[in-house]
């Protein structure tokens, strides 16, 4: 079956084998995970429609690359840009901090590695993939106009040629180098672009010890442990709340006040933007079990964590990332865990393990 001359049957075959890699770069456009599925439906639509008209000229990826890259400027002509919430807001002192929401569209939002990042054979591309999806560098990818973001995802994350991108983009080879030197000295600008980079993959040895550490002293509530634990001038998030927190004292000091009820969490492994993650539960207040809290990322560095970022809308990330709005007690974690260490992934085929939780 040739990509050319595909029969209606085949045409879904042959869109779905690009799915995860469109939703990838849709992703880095556009900073959300529920506007990326979106772009790419009507990506999908778009070249259903059009299939009759595609004769093979270029390949199909090609093809679905421009449709997606014309959705996703099209998106983005609405001039949102998503942040995190130190791009907003100075950090506040722990006697200040106030629980204030903003709406979700503000937001750089978490994303399942599983829906964004191919299965790469070759492990130098999947550590790029990896780390051009983590939430330090999708937050400079913000500050980016559309084309430039287009440009440098392309050339430097995908590894295009200039020329095929020119082409995809309706524009010079000149014009591609120009704006990819442009994107490159903003980024440059932007301080932090690769803070959270220094993450093996896969995680080394010591890391590994490191979040095992983490998951005792955080299911233990142990403030001494976890303060061992973080770096010194940690930062700490809390989406859709713009308050963020910095050093060990403050976040601590927050988890023991403000965020008490988290005490006696239980925590789930997921891949989350290529970091270490953990899908938390905290005691269920109104019923017997645990109740979905927090999706975590954390970015490490030298030994120790230095960003810990809390995703707080439950109810949006807990089913993209596959997992139960209910848990059962102890035992319904451990089966989770054991279900996701020797299981296909974040998401695909994890509903159902996850509805047997329940």
């Amino acid at each position: 079956m040739s990509e050319g001359t595909a029969t209606t049957a085949d045409l879904d075959v042959l869109l779905e084998k690009h799915r995860v890699e469109l939703t990838g770069y849709c992703y880095r456009m556009l900073g959300s995970s529920f506007e990326a599925e979106d772009a790419v439906q009507d990506t999908m639509v778009r070249a259903w429609r059009g299939y009759d008209k595609f004769e093979g000229r270029s390949s199909m990826r090609s093809w679905l690359y421009r449709i997606a890259t014309n959705v996703c400027l099209d998106m983005l002509n609405a001039g949102n840009r998503r942040a995190r919430p130190m791009d907003l807001t100075a950090p506040s002192p722990l006697a200040q901090a106030a629980l204030t929401p903003r709406p979700d569209n503000t937001w750089l939002e978490p994303v399942p590695d599983a829906r964004v990042l191919p299965a790469a054979g070759d492990p130098a591309e999947a550590a790029v993939a990896k780390e051009s999806v983590r939430l330090a560098f999708m937050a400079a990818l913000q500050h980016l106009p559309p084309k430039q973001r287009a440009v440098l995802i392309l050339r430097e994350v995908l590894a295009w040629r200039a020329s095929e991108v020119a082409e995809l983009l309706g524009t010079t080879v000149a014009s591609v180098n120009s704006a990819l030197q442009r994107a490159r000295a903003t980024l440059a600008e932007n301080d932090g672009a690769g803070a959270d980079a220094a993450t093996s993959d896969p995680l080394d040895e010591e890391q590994q010890k490191l979040l095992e550490r983490y998951v005792a002293a955080f299911e233990g509530y142990d403030m001494t442990a976890l303060t061992a634990l973080l770096h010194e001038d940690a930062i700490m998030t809390m989406p859709p709340f713009d308050l963020w927190l910095r050093g060990t004292q403050d976040i601590t000091g927050f988890m023991t006040t403000l965020g008490a009820a988290c005490a006696g969490s239980l925590l789930i492994p997921v891949e989350v933007n290529g970091l270490p993650g953990f899908a938390q539960y905290k005691p269920d207040e109104e019923a017997d079990g645990y109740t979905p809290w927090a999706v975590q990322a954390l970015e490490i560095s030298k030994g120790r964590i230095t960003g810990f970022h809390c995703f707080l809308d439950t109810a949006r990330w807990f089913p993209l990332f596959g997992l139960p709005l209910h848990l059962d007690g102890p035992e319904g974690a451990e089966a989770l865990r054991a279900r996701r260490a020797g299981g296909p992934g974040a998401v695909g085929g994890l509903e159902a393990e996850a509805d047997q939780v329940e």
